[in-house]
Parts: structure tokens; C-alpha cells; sequence
């Protein structure tokens, strides 16, 4: 397994509360919760490992969380409470999976190629970023490849069009659009009026009364 698939941890097991937050992301740590089928499991994560790798992580991504004292937990980053200003992690969730157990996740759809039609001056526009899926977490996939190469103008990708691996099941509608290629309207012409105005010679202007 890739190491940037690879979390590792440290049990929780005192100074809880926001004080002993506080003091935990003062020491370069972050607190974190690993949910699943039993008890909550409080552990910490150390930040500089966590925001090296959090790039590389979607809600689709597996990783294994090393918990010193404990044992490795097969885990999804669910979520994590960001301070933009301060630029730092605050909290994480995880989700713990279990084995042989399906999972629910969406999964990124990244598109591939050049569309004909935006070679013909149509623009592509991509509708849907996620697909909601389930399947064992061995065949959990990384992200769908959209090829949206053949695409024409006025032509669409549809979610049955995706090529989905046997053991996937899609909790979407299939055929709701991912991608499309549009023609781009063109500006209209200036109106005949307004253009007969700008050619209108000053000397049409009323002559002064002579005294």
C-alpha cells in the first residue's frame, strides 16, 4: 500500500475537552474521532503527517490509521473542521470499515480527452463531479474515468455511459448528464437603428435662426 495511504496515530485517553484540544494543536497534534459499528475511538494525528497527505485523500480513499497501543484501522477521512485564517486542522472524523461489509461513498469522476465539438468551438461543461456508489471496500475504486473525446456539440455523457467495474452498484440516475458540449452564443448584432444613429452626419442638426 501506497504510504500516503497510511495514517499514524496515537490513543486519546485524557485532557479531553476544548482545553485539551487546544493543547494538542499548540504541540503540532490533532484530536480525531474514529467512528464504526462500536465504541467511538479517540486517538490523535500528528498535523505535519496529516497535511503532507490530506491532498491524496478523498471520501473514497482507504487508508489504513496505525494506532499505537491498539491495532491498524481501515478508515475514511469523513470529515475535518478547517480554520482557513489560521490555516490549520482543527478535528478529523474518521469511519472505520468493516470487512466484508459494503460500503456507501461517492467517487470523483475526472473526464479525459478533447471533445470534437469544442475543437469546432463548442465548450465542455462538466455537470457532475461525484458519483454515489456502493460496493465491498476491496473493490472500492479510486476516481470514474469519463472519455468525453467523441462528444459533439449538443451531446452529452450520461452516468450509463461510465465504465463500472462488476461489484459496483451506481445510487444514481442513469441518465442524468455528467458531461456536455455546448455552442457558445454569439453576441448579437447592433441593432439597425443604433447603427444608423452613429452614422448620422452632425450636419443633420437644425441650423441656428439667423438674426
Amino acid at each position: 500500500m501506497s504510504d500516503k495511504k497510511q495514517l499514524s496515530a496515537k490513543l486519546r485517553t485524557a485532557d479531553f475537552g476544548s482545553a485539551g484540544s487546544r493543547r494538542l494543536l499548540r504541540n503540532g497534534e490533532i484530536p480525531a474521532v474514529v467512528y464504526g459499528k462500536g465504541e467511538p475511538l479517540h486517538v490523535i494525528v500528528n498535523a505535519r503527517e496529516f497535511n503532507a497527505k490530506r491532498s491524496a485523500f478523498s471520501e473514497s480513499t482507504l487508508i489504513t490509521l496505525d494506532v499505537a497501543g491498539d491495532k491498524a484501522h481501515q478508515v475514511f477521512v469523513k470529515t475535518f473542521q478547517e480554520d482557513l485564517l489560521r490555516n490549520c486542522i482543527h478535528h478529523i472524523d474518521f469511519f472505520e470499515i468493516t470487512a466484508g461489509h459494503s460500503v456507501r461513498t461517492h467517487v470523483r469522476v475526472e473526464l479525459q480527452g478533447t471533445p470534437v465539438g469544442c475543437k469546432a468551438g463548442g465548450v465542455l461543461d462538466q455537470v457532475i463531479h461525484e458519483i454515489e456508489i456502493e460496493c465491498l471496500p476491496k473493490d472500492l475504486p479510486e476516481l470514474f474515468v469519463a472519455d468525453v473525446s467523441a462528444l459533439d456539440i449538443n451531446e452529452a455523457f450520461r452516468v450509463d455511459m461510465l465504465q463500472v467495474p462488476a461489484g459496483i452498484k451506481i445510487h444514481e440516475d442513469p441518465e442524468a448528464t455528467i458531461a456536455s458540449v455546448k455552442a457558445v452564443k454569439e453576441e448579437a448584432a447592433p441593432a439597425a437603428d443604433d447603427a444608423a444613429a452613429e452614422a448620422a452626419p452632425a450636419a443633420d442638426a437644425a441650423p441656428a435662426e439667423s438674426k
